[in-house]
């Protein structure tokens, strides 16, 4: 199945990442990458590998530069394989893709594995994604500070994880999660408790969840285990959670 799939890859100053993800990917013909006019060397990087197609576009929304880079950048196979530039495709996921028989299946979620610079972590509390869809069957949609794919038919699971391992500076996280954490605060404020899950709904009580996920990631996953990587991921949650606390009691 490999030959009906192009990966779709957004960028912006993902120097520290894209090399790791595109090398995971020699074995597709066509990947491309659709860049937010990246500054650092993001797409000198991504052009230097021969299957690689550079297409950029100014940046307004997540649903929209996925929504572009699906309908508008030339992708002819039938399946894509939605990735963010901290993923690597791993050989046993490569190798499940080789021989996929999709039939009447719409999409693909996958889990993941999470890593602190190229070490997994037990602790990781990643959600699976939907992440390998038909082309022609799928649509995007915002969703609080990201978005989420909508596809016209059944979606199953793989085996294979993704991993998830990002090596961009602590600045530019804690930049990201000041964006994302405001968006996120209001969605949740505007959602009706029923459309929530049981976690949103107690994210909308401040201050409850981010010991919760400190003491989640560390003893109920054992991140405790991980050593310094498990220490640094289960603070980062809490922090990411105390965040988006402070913005719900900021209305």
């Amino acid at each position: 199945m490999l030959h009906q799939v192009t990966p779709l890859i957004l960028t912006y100053n993902e120097a520290p990442n894209i090399a790791r993800v595109l090398e995971s990917l020699r074995w597709a013909k066509d990947i491309v990458v659709v860049d937010s006019f990246s500054t650092d060397e993001t797409t000198t990087i991504a052009a230097s590998f021969p299957n690689v197609r550079v297409v950029q576009r100014v940046f307004d929304s997540h649903r929209n530069q996925w929504q572009f880079g699906l309908k508008e950048t030339g992708i002819q196979t039938e399946w894509v394989l939605a990735l963010d530039a901290d993923y690597i495709v791993t050989t046993d996921l490569v190798n499940e893709l080789r021989h996929l028989q999709p039939d009447y299946v719409t999409g693909y979620r996958a889990t993941f594995v999470y890593c602190i610079n190229g070490k997994p972590l037990r602790s990781g509390i990643y959600p699976p994604v939907t992440v390998l869809y038909r082309r022609a069957a799928a649509h995007y949609v915002q969703d609080g500070h990201t978005q989420r794919i909508s596809l016209d038919g059944p979606v199953e699971d793989l085996e294979a994880s993704l991993l998830h391992d990002d090596r961009k500076p602590l600045r530019r996280w804690l930049e990201s999660q000041a964006r994302y954490t405001k968006l996120e605060a209001q969605k949740l404020r505007a959602a009706h408790p029923a459309e929530l899950s049981r976690v949103d709904r107690m994210r909308r009580w401040p201050l409850i969840v981010p010991p919760l996920a400190l003491f989640y990631c560390l003893i109920i996953r054992r991140g405790i285990l991980d050593g310094w990587g498990g220490f640094y991921y289960g603070f980062q949650r809490s922090f990411a959670e105390l965040m988006l606390s402070v913005y719900m009691i900021k209305g």
